[in-house]
C-alpha cells in the first residue's frame, strides 16, 4: 500500500489489495518473464527441433513445434509474458513462418540488457540503442537480400521446402512443396495473393503422399436428395445467398381453414411456389445450385426432376470460393437469378474421399481459388502437418509479393552481427554498448540451431564467423553434418520479411518492457482522502495481481 504524507496525515493512493513493484524489481520481474516465454519454445527452433505436446484441462493433446501454436495454447497469464506472446502472434499475421525465432530473439535482447541494467546502463539509453541497431539490421539484410522472380519455381519450393524442415511434414515436403506453389500462383492476382483463397481440406486417413491440389472448391456437403445425378459435367452453377423454402410471414400470423377444399388449397398453393422455385433455377440453366440456407423437401423433389444437383446450407466462406473460382455471382433470391449470373466448372461430382461425401467442383479456367486436400495417418499427424504447410503457404506468398530472399541456417543472423559491430563504433555514448548487445543477441539463433542438433555452439559459431568474415554471406550451419555450407548452393532459403519482421517485432516487444519501471497489480484502485473513496471503474488495471505468478506454474507443467 503507497502513502504519502499531507501535512500529519497520510494519502493512501492504492487500496490494500494493490500489489507494486518498482524500479529494478519491476525491470527484472519482466525480463525474467519475457526470459521464460523465449526459453518454453528455444528447443523446437531449427530442423533438428524437439516436438512438445500440450494437453488441456479437457485431454485434448497438441503434438507440435510450432511457436505460435504452443504460445496461444499455453496458458500464460503474466502480463509482460504476453507482450513477448503477441511478438509471434504479429509474426505469423505478417509473414506466416519465424515466430520461433521472433520469440528466442526477444528474450535474447531481453536477456542481453538484463547485463547492461546491472552495469547501471540506463533503460533508455538501451532502448535508443536497441531502436539504431535494429534499423541498421534492416538496412544490412536488404543489401544482402537475394532477387527472385515469381516465374522461378526452383527457388520457390526450396522455400516451402525450408519452412517445413523440422515439422511433421518433411517427409513429403518436395510433393507439399510443389503443391503449395502451385496453389499460390493459381490464386496470385493484380492485388497480390491472399491464401485465404487456398482452402486446406484435412482428411485423416492414408499418407502424407497421396496429398494432392484440386483446381476448383471442394464442398463439405452432399446433395439434398438421392434422386439428384452425381455428376454434371461442363456445369453451370448458381449460388443462392437464401433458402428455397416457403417465407414465414415476419408477424405472428394465424390461419383459420373451415373447409377442406381450403386446405388443399393452401397445399396447392405452397406446392406451387416451391414448383416455381426450381423452375427458376432450371430456366436459368443452372445445373447446380449452392444454397446457403435450407432447402424444401418438395423443392427437393422439383429440382431432382430437372436433373440439378442441389447443396444446402453452405458455409459463406465456400460461397466465396466457389464465386471466386467458377465466376458464378451469388444472389439473394431465386428471383433474382439469371443467366449472366451462373459460374462454369466442367466438372461437378460428388465422391466419396476417406470414408466421407464431398462436392467436387473440379475443372475450373483459370480458377482463382483452389483446395489443397492433406492426407495423414491420424488426426494429430495432420493437424502437425496442416500447420506446416499453412508456414509454407506464408512464406511463399511473402516472396511471390516481394522478390526477396535470404540464404537460411542462421547466416543473415551472422552476418548482421558483424556488420552491427562495425556499426557500433560510429555510435557515441553509451547506446555503442546496447548496440554490440544487440549484435550478441542476434547470434542466438545459429547457436541454438547447433544446440538443438546437438553440436558444439562455439565451435559452430566461430566457424560461421570466419566464413563470413571472408566474406561468404551465405555461409550457414548444416544442422545434420554440422559442417558451415553455402546456403544458395544448398538452396535453404527464408523470405527477407521473415527476418526483418522478426526483427522489427522483438525489438519493440523488448524496449516496451525494458521502459517499465512500475508495475501496479490492482483490483480495486481508489483514491481515499478522509473516508471519502472512489473506485474506479471496471477493466482497469486489475487483475494483474493474480496473474504474476501463473505463468510460472503453466509452463512448468508443460516442460
Amino acid at each position: 500500500m503507497a502513502q504519502q504524507q499531507m501535512g500529519n496525515q497520510p494519502l493512501i493512493v492504492l487500496s490494500e489489495d494493490s500489489q507494486r513493484t518498482s524500479g529494478e524489481d519491476a525491470q527484472s520481474m519482466n525480463v525474467q518473464a519475457g526470459k521464460a516465454v523465449a526459453e518454453s519454445v528455444r528447443t523446437t527452433l531449427g530442423p533438428k527441433g524437439m516436438d512438445k505436446m500440450l494437453v488441456d484441462s479437457s485431454g485434448n493433446v497438441i503434438v507440435t513445434n510450432d511457436g505460435v501454436t504452443l504460445l496461444s495454447e499455453m496458458e500464460i497469464d503474466h502480463p509482460a509474458a504476453d507482450m513477448i506472446v503477441e511478438v509471434a502472434e504479429t509474426q505469423e499475421e505478417e509473414v506466416g513462418d519465424g515466430t520461433t525465432s521472433a520469440v528466442v530473439v526477444a528474450g535474447e535482447l531481453l536477456s542481453q540488457a538484463e547485463d547492461l541494467l546491472d552495469q547501471d546502463i540506463h533503460a533508455t539509453t538501451l532502448a535508443q540503442g536497441y531502436r539504431e541497431a535494429a534499423e541498421a539490421a534492416t538496412e544490412a539484410l536488404e543489401e544482402i537480400a537475394i532477387d527472385v522472380d515469381e516465374d522461378d519455381t526452383e527457388i520457390l519450393e526450396q522455400i516451402a521446402a525450408t519452412a517445413m524442415t523440422g515439422k511433421g511434414a518433411e517427409n513429403a515436403k518436395d510433393l507439399l512443396s510443389g503443391l503449395i506453389v502451385e496453389a499460390v500462383r493459381a490464386v496470385a492476382d493484380d492485388d497480390g495473393v491472399d491464401t485465404d483463397n487456398i482452402k486446406v481440406e484435412k482428411v485423416v486417413g492414408g499418407s502424407v503422399e497421396n496429398s494432392e491440389l484440386v483446381e476448383g472448391v471442394i464442398v463439405d456437403k452432399e446433395r439434398v436428395s438421392e434422386n439428384m445425378p452425381y455428376f454434371a459435367e461442363d456445369a453451370d452453377i448458381a449460388i443462392v445467398d437464401g433458402d428455397l423454402e416457403i417465407k414465414e410471414t415476419e408477424i405472428d400470423a394465424e390461419v383459420n381453414v373451415t373447409d377442406p377444399d381450403q386446405l388443399e388449397q393452401f397445399l396447392e398453393q405452397e406446392e406451387a411456389q416451391l414448383r416455381e422455385m426450381a423452375e427458376q433455377v432450371a430456366d436459368a440453366g443452372a445445373d447446380v445450385v449452392f444454397v446457403d440456407g435450407g432447402i424444401d423437401d418438395m423443392a427437393q423433389h422439383y429440382l431432382a426432376q430437372e436433373g440439378i444437383i442441389a447443396v444446402r446450407r453452405v458455409k459463406s466462406s465456400d460461397q466465396a470460393q466457389l464465386a471466386r473460382a467458377t465466376g458464378a455471382t451469388p444472389v439473394s433470391s431465386v428471383d433474382d437469378l439469371t443467366e449472366d449470373d451462373l459460374g462454369a466448372a466442367g466438372s461437378v461430382a460428388q465422391k466419396e474421399i476417406a470414408g466421407d461425401q464431398r462436392i467436387f467442383v473440379e475443372d475450373v479456367d483459370d480458377a482463382k481459388a483452389v483446395t489443397l486436400i492433406l492426407r495423414g495417418g491420424t488426426e494429430h499427424v495432420i493437424d502437425e502437418i496442416d500447420r506446416a504447410v499453412e508456414d509454407s503457404l506464408g512464406v511463399v506468398r511473402t516472396t511471390v509479393e516481394d522478390g526477396k530472399v535470404l540464404a537460411g541456417g542462421g547466416a543473415p543472423e551472422i552476418d548482421i552481427s558483424l556488420s552491427l559491430r562495425d556499426y557500433a563504433d560510429s555510435v557515441g555514448g553509451r547506446e555503442q554498448l546496447a548496440v554490440e548487445a544487440f549484435a550478441d543477441a542476434l547470434e542466438v539463433i545459429p547457436r541454438t540451431l547447433a544446440e538443438n542438433a546437438g553440436l558444439d555452439p562455439i565451435d559452430s559459431l566461430v566457424e560461421l564467423r570466419s566464413a563470413h568474415d571472408g566474406g561468404d554471406t551465405a555461409a550457414g550451419l548444416d544442422a545434420y553434418t554440422g559442417d558451415t555450407i553455402d546456403m544458395d548452393a544448398e538452396g535453404v532459403y527464408e523470405p527477407l520479411r521473415v527476418k526483418t519482421q522478426a526483427i522489427e517485432s522483438a525489438t519493440e516487444a523488448a524496449v516496451m518492457l525494458l521502459r517499465i519501471d512500475d508495475v501496479i497489480a490492482a483490483g480495486d484502485l481508489a483514491v481515499s482522502h478522509d473516508d471519502d473513496d472512489e473506485d474506479m471503474p471496471a477493466g482497469g488495471p486489475g487483475g494483474m495481481g493474480g496473474g504474476m505468478g501463473g505463468m510460472g506454474g503453466g509452463m512448468g507443467g508443460m516442460m
